[in-house]
């Protein structure tokens, strides 16, 4: 089932919108995945740019984040509320954040990926990079995409 998701780029001084991030990662982080909280929040949210998916209702039940490094993006913290999964959500998400990065002129983007995920990037063209590597207890590989 796919829906139609408003997914809208935001920053962490917006405070409703910080909010319905910091609730969405902490569901799926934090109480699901048991992510350590000193790890989740590790202060570089206010340097990115965010990502906010809601759902018809303009629930947020989506986020993800970029950080812009010259030449680079680097994506993370992609997390979709459970009862959301697989239902387009993370899809508008990329799409949004990959088409940011080319506005911005940037050459690659770099994603942490969770192994279970893999998949999902590899259908936009990521190419994971190096060795499985853990990061708070989930196994990962890097990925980059290229940017032509």
């Amino acid at each position: 089932m796919t829906t139609s998701w408003h997914s809208k780029i935001t920053n962490w001084s917006t405070l409703n919108d910080r909010e319905a991030i910091k609730a969405i990662r902490e569901a799926v982080f934090i109480e699901e995945q048991h992510v350590p909280v000193e790890l989740e929040w590790d202060g570089l949210d206010e340097k990115c740019l965010h990502l906010l998916a809601c759902n018809p209702h303009g629930n947020g039940v989506a986020t993800a984040r970029m950080l812009l490094d010259h030449s680079t993006a680097h994506i993370g913290r992609m997390s979709v509320l459970k009862p959301y999964r697989h239902q387009g959500a993370g899809t508008s998400m990329l799409t949004s954040l990959l088409e940011q990065a080319r506005l911005a002129g940037v050459k690659e983007v770099i994603l942490n990926a969770q192994t279970t995920a893999l998949g999902f990037y590899q259908r936009y063209g990521f190419v994971t990079v190096g060795d499985e590597f853990d990061d708070a207890g989930i196994p990962h590989y890097k990925m980059v995409l290229k940017i032509t």
